[in-house]
């Protein structure tokens, strides 16, 4: 995906502490911390924990261990902390809120705040149309939400999404998600009408084509063969899809890919859901992903950094997607008011730091950097991404491109014992998302370390 030509950028709000850089005074993990995960594992369901950190407090891009250990965070909460830890404002937003009123009746009782912050979303998503908004908890409970909202309108059984989505754990978005074979096994049978097309992966092309002389088959198949063969284009009540593949590798689909799709939906009146958890609020320097393609979805879903550390998600579609009765569709806690408050406050620092800008500029810087990676290590098979949403692949040998999965891992763990959290995705890529507010001399000490534990990795192998 091309990036738009880099904006100035304000001058950092002075509420940030200044950088300092990373410090390690006691090997990760340390006394504090394996006591911590010791209980943990005793007491806690197994998960997804991987990594060795246990934060105490966080500022900014940096983190504090319970061991004393100041660790640079380009993972920001899978992408969460969209304005970084502990951002002034947000922090006074929620202490605020819950000094007044931190819930009273969920759904079934009215909150100003909560119309405020639906009436801004109906204005920031994609599309002149009339919108309504639904509140959820989560990214996994708003693609439920979506699913739900399209098949009582539509009242037809199937919905199509891409093979590497990743879309949440809950059973109907499970039926939906497909990054990694662990999270389907032994859940089956799934919520019935899910059905997947191969995305949009250029750099390991299930056809084995090459764009552009592939002519976006991987989007013209879907009415050249399978509107042909196993899906009913009038059974269909939605297409699902993130802009750009998170969980799945952040991988970003060709240009005109979108496009292309969305003309085949229109063609078969089929509208489109934008599953916008991670690449949303600002992450790929707009603030939703599909707006880099041209492209107005019917339903966009959010989560991630729309809470600002807080959880909330939330829904956007046709208000003529409406449910007509009472009921059809609710919850306890999507739209609570501390949570509210927080995501209000974070698309305040959002416009008023011009951290779309940032993204953008800082984004185009880390690619640069992680490029210039690419040419000192032979394990990095490709470097891509929009914003702040970038990521590196690693692979066995650049020409075959099997994956390095065991070389990927090493490199993030070396990556930790030097205080750069960083977080996997996809079958051997690393993801790279810092808080929007990350600045240069940040990103050159995190591609430093990179570049020390890629050395050190391939040194042990």
């Amino acid at each position: 995906m091309s990036q738009s030509t880099p904006t100035p950028v304000v001058p950092p709000s002075p509420s940030r502490a200044p950088s300092r850089g990373v410090r390690i005074d006691v090997p990760i993990p340390g006394p504090n911390a394996r006591r911590i995960i010791d209980r943990d594992r005793r007491f806690l369901m197994t998960s997804t924990k991987t990594s060795p950190a246990v934060a105490a407090s966080g500022s900014g891009v940096w983190v504090t261990d319970v061991d004393g250990n100041r660790l640079l965070d380009f993972a920001s909460g899978v992408g969460v902390l969209a304005v970084g830890h502990a951002h002034p404002e947000v922090v006074r937003a929620v202490r605020e809120q819950v000094g007044r009123l931190s819930h009273f009746a969920g759904t079934d009782f009215y909150y100003e705040n909560q119309t405020e912050l639906a009436e801004r979303l109906t204005r920031l998503t994609p599309g002149a149309f009339e919108k309504k908004v639904f509140f959820t908890n989560s990214g996994t409970e708003s693609v439920e939400a979506a699913l739900k909202i399209v098949r009582y309108h539509r009242q037809r059984p199937i919905v199509v999404g891409l093979l590497g989505g990743f879309h949440g754990r809950t059973m109907g978005a499970l039926t939906m998600t497909t990054s990694k074979p662990v999270q389907r096994a032994r859940y089956a049978p799934f919520v019935g009408g899910g059905h997947h097309i191969p995305g949009p992966t250029c750099y390991r092309c299930p056809y084995r084509l090459e764009y552009p002389s592939c002519d976006l088959y991987c989007a013209k198949v879907l009415d050249e063969l399978y509107f042909h063969t196993s899906i009913p284009p009038d059974d269909v009540a939605a297409f699902l899809a993130e802009p750009v593949l998170g969980e799945g590798g952040y991988v970003v689909p060709p240009p005109r890919w979108h496009a292309t799709l969305r003309a085949i939906l229109d063609r078969y009146h089929i509208p489109l859901i934008d599953d916008e958890v991670q690449a949303g609020i600002g992450r790929t320097g707009s603030w939703f992903g599909i707006e880099h393609h041209g492209v107005v979805p019917e339903i966009v879903t959010m989560a991630k950094a729309l809470g600002g550390g807080l959880p909330l998600g939330a829904v956007s579609f046709p208000a003529e997607f409406d449910f007509p009765v009472q009921g059809s569709h609710s919850n306890t806690f999507g739209g609570n008011v501390a949570a509210v408050a927080a995501s209000l406050a974070t698309l305040d620092v959002i416009e008023k730091e011009r951290l779309l800008d940032n993204a953008r500029v800082q984004g185009t810087y880390l690619l640069q950097r992680l490029r210039e990676l690419m040419g000192r290590h032979e394990e990095i098979g490709d470097v891509r991404g929009v914003g702040l949403m970038v990521a590196t692949e690693f692979v066995q040998d650049r020409r075959s491109k099997e994956p390095a999965v065991e070389f990927r891992d090493r490199v993030v763990e070396e990556a930790m014992r030097r205080g750069l959290v960083l977080l996997g995705c996809g079958r051997s890529s690393i993801r790279y998302i810092p808080a929007l507010i990350v600045r240069r001399e940040e990103i050159d000490e995190a591609v430093e370390i990179l570049d020390a534990a890629i050395a050190a990795t391939r040194a042990r192998a």
